[in-house]
């Protein structure tokens, strides 16, 4: 496939002159599947970008399933949308192949491009050229149960990882089951690798998680489960999610996003929460930041139409409509302050941590990296394999099919 959207990129070399709009024309916009509520939403901001462009007609179409395969194969076929989602873990592959199109000729200074949060925004640059808007983001914060806190005798979130294992131990057994949720995926562990100086990927995309340094930080996961039996993973209370685990009070702390923020206040209104920053680990911040951008098909036909989309979509009143709700987090400095997002006291850690956050990137082939990290790393936090002899194995099958694809 990669081969396949290569020589569809190279029939397309040529950059075209922006066209003039003209009238009537309809713009695919595809993206994959939200809750309702979210669908419903982004269905009245585009009917708003319609109203203020009569002559740009919007057909969002929802790719529900495997969204990435079937984006790649329409580009391959000539067939993809003119503008689409895509997730910052994907990007690298896709904007090495020459099927985005660049945005900056389209990008004005009225645009403000400043205003974005750089971390993001860097996400979506190749070769010192943009080729995504990121629309929204969130980063990783600490929720913790206040009524399992006050049980406890616990008045602050923790501070320090050393205070985290400390107050799980404490709560574990008490109102909750266990003192912690752990999700032991690498989106939810790669700050804990780079937080004693390990790193994801080396300079040329090949995995390197399993260095000394990167052990240290993944070592402070497995004692918690292992040794102080104060941790659970989802599945060993029966639960599917991080959120889930939290809202049922199986545990009294976990470590999520801003999506739990409605998912909780709807679907367990009862439990009394708050949040805090990630608690630093080895006296250094740290947290992951997920974000997705919209991104221009280099071979859309009608690119000037396109464009007035992302921008909009993008811009600040878009992004004020699309984000007011607190389904997602603004990209944009400017509209998190309008909206209070940096003083809401739910909101306001998540925010805070974009600044220090590690991006969720992992170079071109994410899949071998990260499906080999899960497999081999559920395994050691199982106690079936000792945590560095499956790091390094899941290093080598990540970087043999690394190897493989390039």
């Amino acid at each position: 496939m990669a081969i396949a959207i290569a020589i569809i990129a190279c029939q397309s070399l040529q950059l075209p002159s922006k066209p003039s709009i003209s009238s009537a024309v309809t713009i695919k916009l595809s993206g994959w599947g939200g809750s309702p509520v979210e669908q419903k939403l982004l269905r009245q901001v585009l009917q708003d970008f319609e109203a203020q462009h009569p002559t740009i007609k919007v057909k969002y179409e929802v790719i529900s399933d495997q969204y990435m395969d079937v984006i790649k194969t329409r580009l391959v076929g000539e067939a993809a949308p003119d503008v689409f989602y895509l997730d910052a873990l994907e990007a690298p592959f896709l904007m090495s192949q020459n099927v985005l199109e660049p945005l900056e000729s389209y990008i004005t200074p009225e645009f403000d491009l400043a205003d974005f949060e750089d971390t993001l925004l860097d996400s979506f640059k190749y070769q010192n050229q943009i080729y995504g808007l990121p629309k929204d983001y969130s980063t990783l914060a600490l929720f913790y149960n206040k009524k399992a806190f006050a049980a406890a005798g616990l008045s602050n979130p923790p501070a320090t990882w050393e205070e985290l294992r400390k107050y799980s131990q404490q709560l574990t057994g008490k109102l909750n089951k266990y003192g912690f949720g752990e999700i032991p995926e690498l989106a939810r562990q790669a700050y804990k690798i780079k937080a004693f100086g390990g790193q994801l990927i080396d300079r040329n995309g090949y995995a390197t998680f399993a260095s000394e340094k990167g052990l240290q930080g993944l070592e402070l996961v497995v004692k918690q489960y292992q040794k102080d039996r104060s941790s659970a993973q989802k599945s060993d209370v029966g639960t599917n999610s991080g959120s889930e685990m939290f809202g049922q009070s199986k545990v009294a702390m976990v470590i999520e996003g801003n999506w739990a923020i409605p998912y909780l206040t709807e679907t367990f209104p009862q439990v009394e929460f708050a949040t805090a920053q990630v608690p630093t680990i080895n006296d250094k911040k740290g947290t992951m930041v997920f974000t997705v951008a919209y991104v221009m098909n280099k071979q859309a036909q009608h690119k000037a139409e396109a464009w007035e989309l992302i921008s909009y979509l993008t811009g600040k009143e878009g992004m004020q409509k699309w984000t007011g709700t607190g389904f997602a987090l603004p990209t944009r400095k400017s509209v998190a302050k309008n909206l209070g997002y940096d003083q809401d006291p739910l909101r306001s850690p998540l925010v805070a941590g974009v600044n220090y956050a590690t991006p969720w990137q992992v170079g071109k082939y994410p899949s071998a990296i990260v499906n080999n990290f899960d497999n081999q790393f559920i395994s050691a936090l199982l106690g079936q394999q000792p945590l560095k002899q499956a790091m390094l194995k899941a290093e080598n099958e990540a970087n043999q099919q690394i190897r493989a694809m390039e």
